[in-house]
């Protein structure tokens, strides 16, 4: 077995370890169950893929974004070390030769999405591989505690059975007590075999500040001012980040707009101007920043209220990863808590809407009952929105059928994966003799043919090869679409395989096409989850809104990591120390379950009205109650939307 070491030295670079890494790397190696919690930033990838080049065999990666396996499987690349990636929309030519290549060839990486791992051809070229690792990305999703529940992650458990011996580790940034416990358990991990590495949550260095602002993009101009370097500005709404961006460059501050609605080629130029630091200040939606390493960023500005606390430890952690000071600033105002407030109804429509919302899917793309089964589109949101007739418009929106969309996802139906830029690939279909006869018969194309040869050369035989139709117009004095023209030529003709560039979202269907009346929609989990989320967003606003506690402390005790510590340096402490106020204590769980039942004696109320009525301390504790008494069933929802005592207790 290769050095730890030696192996970090030479494809990365470094002569030690970070905190935790080598202690979860010789675990792995150990082949122990491992869970390994390390914040954004804390070189989570090491963790798995240094014990991986340590052992014989291919480690096969589960992740849930497209984006986060590609940046992966390019950084192992530009690395040496062979790594392949299979995602939707990828042709099934391409999925078998990248299978082959793991079976046959010396693939050290496989990254996946979730729901391949049911897929019969999977299952049967995985039995061929020599598996020696499975990593779990993002394992948060596995979990319906988590803040973003995948329901292909409960597919892991299934498919581990075919590869008992194969140890596993599981890595997140994010997890509360529930969520930890849940993955073990989800995972099938073995108790007596399982270790659990948590790096503390706290960023000494990272300053919160939650502050109360009528005029928002002044302030954000003032701190912009008063920190120097890079920066990342949060909004909810693409329109609104060239909003803003285009505020910050009229008060001379360099500034540029990133949202998933921009072409591959927008969006890459403007990260790299801002890693590069030839743009000082990105305003982006939370589509910006998964996968992307920049330690210097000196300042983290929400300007709308994140959903929920692990979203915005995630996006604020972004900030100060080389260990330097960095701030993380949430600019609110009265607006905002309201519309957060109003939030739940928005994101959980009515069954009778996402049932209709579904049928509309089927028929968008043709779909008969009982077909479809991990079939994969092209999805154009506005697009399918603009196919509803328009008596339905009127009482269909853009966001219900956005959020319809989403809880068909969340309950299994179908996978909707963000745009990503897949380039167009060709591989030859026939030998070099075969090759030679076209180009004889065709003499037209004899050129272009040679000049796909000189250009990307013989592995075009045996391997998809990313291809440009721009480059290869500008050298024969073409343009693109006459380039397109001839590959679709060559591939009607059967001499290659010519998969086309994609930009778009991708939707699958999991499950055959129900008929939508019949849709096996599981209320009971949609009210539970409605519970957490609403328990999600009551504790958002309590850390915004609290005024006593210091900011790293709140943040820490949702994560369940418990600290008498202050941080001394977020805005409430630096408050206290001015007034030297002591900092409020804790109660205890067991005090506000009774307290409940007084609130909702003689009334209904929703999530936050009963935060505000009963004013606890420790907001999650008391929402972690809320949450187990919907789901045993002692509170309900009614048809408001409100919770009540059930009438059977």
């Amino acid at each position: 077995m290769a050095d730890i070491h030696q192996i970090l030295k030479q494809y990365w670079g470094y002569a030690q370890f970070r905190p935790l890494q080598e202690e979860i790397i010789k675990a792995v190696l150990a082949k122990k169950e491992v869970l390994a919690l390390l914040p954004t930033g804390g070189g989570k990838s090491v963790c798995f893929q240094v014990p991986a080049l340590a052992m014989e065999g291919l480690c096969l990666v589960i992740s849930p974004l497209i984006a986060l396996m590609k940046d992966q499987v390019e950084q192992l690349q530009k690395r040496g070390i062979l790594a392949k990636a299979i995602f939707s929309g990828m042709t099934p030519r391409e999925i078998d030769l990248a299978l082959d290549a793991c079976v046959y060839g010396k693939v050290k990486f496989l990254y996946i999405s979730p729901e391949r791992l049911k897929t019969e051809i999977f299952k049967v070229r995985a039995k061929k591989m020599k598996i020696s690792l499975l990593a779990i990305d993002e394992a948060h999703c596995i979990s319906q505690w988590g803040y973003d529940f995948r329901p292909p992650y409960l597919e892991i458990a299934e498919f581990r059975k075919i590869f008992p011996a194969v140890p596993c580790i599981a890595l997140t940034a994010t997890a509360t007590k529930e969520v930890k416990i849940d993955i073990q358990e989800k995972l099938q991990f073995d108790k007596k075999n399982t270790l659990v590495f948590q790096k503390s949550f706290a960023r000494p260095n990272l300053s919160y500040s939650c502050l109360y602002e009528e005029n928002k993009e002044n302030r954000l101009l003032k701190i912009l001012q008063n920190v120097k370097g890079s920066a990342v500005v949060y909004v909810q709404s693409r329109r609104k980040t060239k909003n803003v961006a285009d505020f910050l460059v009229k008060n001379k501050i360099s500034a540029d707009f990133y949202h998933a609605g921009l072409s591959h080629e927008e969006r890459n130029s403007k990260q790299e101007n801002w890693i590069k630091n030839k743009i000082r200040v990105i305003v982006a939606t939370n589509a910006f920043g998964m996968g992307i390493d920049k330690p210097d960023v000196r300042v983290v500005v929400h300007l709308d209220l994140p959903t929920s606390l692990e979203a915005y430890y995630q996006e604020a952690g972004r900030a100060g990863r080389d260990e330097k000071k960095a701030y993380g600033v949430i600019l609110y105002n009265q607006a905002d808590i309201e519309d957060l407030k109003g939030k739940i109804k928005q994101t959980f429509p009515s069954l009778e809407v996402i049932k209709n919302v579904y049928q509309r899917l089927a028929n968008y793309y043709k779909m008969a009952v009982g077909s479809g089964e991990m079939s994969s589109f092209d999805f154009d949101l506005e697009d399918f929105v603009r196919s509803f007739p328009k008596t339905e418009n009127k009482s269909l929106d853009y966001l219900s059928i956005h959020y319809a969309l989403k809880e068909l996802e969340n309950q299994g139906f179908i996978l909707l994966n963000e745009a990503v830029n897949k380039p167009s690939q060709i591989v030859f279909l026939v030998d070099n003799t075969k090759l030679y006869e076209f180009q004889i018969a065709n003499a037209s194309l004899d050129f272009f043919v040679k000049l796909l040869l000189r250009m990307y050369g013989g592995e075009l035989f045996s391997n998809y090869t990313k291809i440009s139709e721009k480059m290869i117009a500008k050298k024969i004095n073409t343009d693109e679409q006459t380039v397109a023209n001839h590959l679709f030529f060559l591939q009607k003709s059967n001499i290659i395989d010519y998969s086309p560039q994609k930009e778009k979202p991708q939707l699958i269907f999991l499950k055959p096409r129900y008929n939508a009346p019949d849709l096996p929609f599981d209320s009971k989990s949609y009210q539970t989850r409605q519970a957490r989320e609403e328990a999600k967003i009551s504790a958002m606003l309590h850390y915004v809104q609290h005024e006593k506690r210091c900011r790293t402390q709140l943040l820490l005790e949702y994560f369940d990591e418990i600290s008498d510590q202050t941080c001394g340096v977020c805005d409430t402490c630096l408050k206290n120390k001015k007034t030297n106020q002591p900092h409020a204590t804790n109660e205890s769980a067991q005090e506000y379950i009774q307290q409940v039942l007084d609130a909702l004696k003689y009334t209904s109320m929703n999530v936050n009205d009963l935060v505000e009525a009963v004013s606890p301390l420790d907001v999650k504790v008391f929402l972690s109650q809320v949450q187990k008494m919907v789901a045993s069933g002692e509170l309900r929802y009614n048809d408001k939307g409100d919770l009540e005592i059930s009438k059977n207790k």
